[in-house]
């Protein structure tokens, strides 16, 4: 524990000297295993530790991070997509110092990404990305060729299971299938709803081996956040749970679990001088195919 902390305080020590912005893309294989509200306590978590933090709800058109938050917005990302709005009007702030962008619902159409609208987006990132330290890119489920090109061009990749053999099968399927595009970006795994914190780390350890077994790829065990009934009554009072009761079991775990990855960046030279360039790698999958 004294070394994590010592690892965690010398990270924030180097806050003000680091300026390059990480790229986190959130992803699950399958809906409904609590991705959305991991992204939001999570950016909220790192919030909290001084860090500035731009969520992206990515869920285009069906988008719940606004509806989370408690908050109505009546810009989305949709709004830049389709009316090349600017990108400092959609962001809002939500608790603390994190910023959002909505995702947008009630879309009558299949959203697709052009040129055009591409070009537009990675423009207006770039314009903003000098005050985050973090974006964060809570993704919908399912990978279409679009979200596939994004995730592409990230730093990292965080990947959302339960214990649940499908949930399971389903994580180590899009694992599977963006590393079969793209072996260098790394994978962190995090277990929702564990029962135990014992079935939570055997899930971990099966997609670890699974991935070693047959991808021949190792990937990172973040961590193991249990099953709570305060996250209903979050979803309920549109509050995030972190704020709702800091003291409840997961909100430790989030805690835990957040601490760990900032100490575990400590050793990793990338958290200091960020590897290739998001914005270059973003360019050359969209505009330079």
């Amino acid at each position: 524990m004294r070394d994590q902390a010592e690892s965690l305080r010398r990270l924030l020590n180097h806050m003000n000297q680091k300026k390059a912005m990480k790229a986190i893309a959130v992803v699950s294989g399958k809906g409904g295993v609590g991705k959305s509200n991991f992204s939001l306590n999570f950016a909220l978590t790192l919030s909290k530790r001084g860090f500035h933090v731009l969520l992206f709800d990515m869920d285009i058109g069906m988008g719940n991070i606004d509806i989370l938050l408690g908050q109505s917005t009546s810009t989305t990302i949709i709004d830049l997509f389709e009316r090349h709005v600017s990108i400092e009007e959609l962001i809002k702030k939500g608790p603390g110092n994190l910023s959002f962008i909505a995702g947008g619902t009630g879309l009558t159409k299949i959203f697709t990404m052009d040129q055009e609208k591409t070009a537009y987006f990675i423009e207006q990132l770039q314009l903003v990305s000098e005050q985050y330290d973090y974006f964060i890119f809570d993704m919908g489920a399912g990978i279409s060729e679009d979200r596939l090109q994004l995730l592409m061009a990230v730093h990292e990749i965080f990947v959302i299971t339960t214990p649940e053999p499908t949930s399971i099968t389903d994580a180590y399927a899009a694992m599977k299938y963006i590393h079969l595009q793209e072996k260098e970006i790394p994978f962190y795994l995090v277990v929702n709803r564990a029962q135990t914190d014992q079935e939570g780390r055997e899930t971990l350890q099966r997609l670890k081996n699974a991935m070693k077994r047959f991808l021949r790829r190792e990937v990172t065990g973040l961590g193991v956040l249990p099953e709570d009934r305060i996250v209903s009554k979050a979803v309920a009072r549109q509050t995030p749970f972190l704020l709702l009761d800091p003291s409840t079991k997961i909100s430790r775990a989030m805690v835990e679990l957040t601490d760990r990855y900032l100490s575990d960046q400590t050793a990793d030279e990338s958290s200091v001088s960020r590897p290739a360039s998001f914005f270059t790698k973003l360019r050359q999958l969209f505009l330079e195919r």
